[in-house]
């Protein structure tokens, strides 16, 4: 019996999905706010508070797995030494999205998430 899925698949194959999260996160971390569809962003959520949690460790085995799962060293470094020291007492909730009026193109749901 199939029961709920619960990742989205957002029209991609499972290698694309990857890069597709991996290239939001690196632009989350640079620019601390991003505009994409909301679908995007609360998968990107997901995915950016689980390193965020694990940045606040701070060690080698630490930035080996946040590397490996962005793939870009100087995000990886700015995660873990400007953005994760921010939250330290809190836990979990370290991005907020706000939804923002469609697109006019193609009509889709746009959001903005942003590290609170």
């Amino acid at each position: 019996m199939k029961h709920h899925d619960r990742n989205r698949k957002l029209g991609r194959n499972t290698n694309q999905r990857r890069a597709l999260l991996k290239s939001l996160a690196c632009s989350l971390i640079r620019d601390e706010k991003i505009k994409t569809t909301e679908a995007k962003a609360k998968e990107l959520r997901k995915f950016i508070e689980k390193l965020v949690t694990k940045a606040s460790k701070n060690d080698q085995a630490t930035y080996r797995f946040i590397y490996s799962k962005i793939g870009n060293k100087t995000q990886t470094e700015k995660l873990i030494k400007d953005v994760a020291p921010k939250y330290i007492e809190r836990n979990g909730g370290y991005t907020r999205i706000i939804k923002l009026p469609i697109r006019k193109s193609d009509a889709s749901k746009m959001a903005q998430i942003e590290f609170v």
